[in-house]
């Protein structure tokens, strides 16, 4: 592809860089750029570096957010009783939006999987045992595994069940109406919902 301009060309390749955007999109979306007002323009590159500088994670949950605190951790509406267990910001905010789930959340960071070379101390594991270890947390009642039901996140989930074990803590996971080797960010808001509704105990 021949570009007019230097620029456009290195903006065009930054830009192809972002998970599912072709260079043909990346065309198109720089020059969109172009056509806009430069304060637009200019509003939305500081927009994106305010975000990557600022952007911070919860020192509870270690969900990403603004402050120390994420909104959900600081939240005294919230059931301090249950603890979800997900993979990573997405599965977050897939399950806030099924409007089903009040409890509280933590973030792995990621899953156990060796053929990536991510095992349990590259997760944030320790800091689930720590949290459950606390006289602050001894409200907490039921902690859910809600990992996608791929190899990897089963084998998560195993692990989990046996670090948690000594707790004596309900382990449930969501109830399989998510298909088998599908991800939470792609499943639709009912079946997400009934899932963490009819959750089950994990065995």
């Amino acid at each position: 592809m021949e570009f007019p301009s230097r620029l456009i060309e290195e903006a065009v390749n930054e830009v192809a860089k972002l998970p599912g955007i072709g260079k043909k999109t990346a065309l198109r979306l720089v020059l969109h750029l172009l056509k806009r007002d430069e304060e637009q323009t200019q509003a939305l590159a500081d927009t994106l570096v305010a975000m990557r500088t600022k952007v911070k994670y919860c020192r509870k949950c270690h969900n990403l957010s603004d402050e120390d605190l994420c909104t959900i951790c600081a939240n005294p509406r919230r059931d301090n009783s249950l603890i979800c267990v997900v993979e990573d910001t997405r599965d977050v905010l897939a399950i806030e939006n099924t409007a089903q789930y009040k409890g509280l959340y933590h973030v792995l960071g990621g899953i156990i999987s060796p053929v990536e070379g991510i095992g349990p101390s590259d997760l944030h594991i320790e800091s689930l045992v720590q949290r459950l270890s606390t006289v602050e947390n001894e409200q907490v009642k039921e902690v859910i595994l809600a990992l996608s039901p791929t190899m990897e996140g089963d084998t998560t989930a195993f692990y989990l069940q046996k670090k948690l074990r000594p707790f004596k803590l309900k382990i449930s996971t969501i109830a399989r109406g998510i298909p088998i080797g599908g991800d939470l960010e792609y499943a639709d808001e009912v079946t997400l919902g009934r899932s963490i509704l009819s959750r089950i105990a994990y065995e």
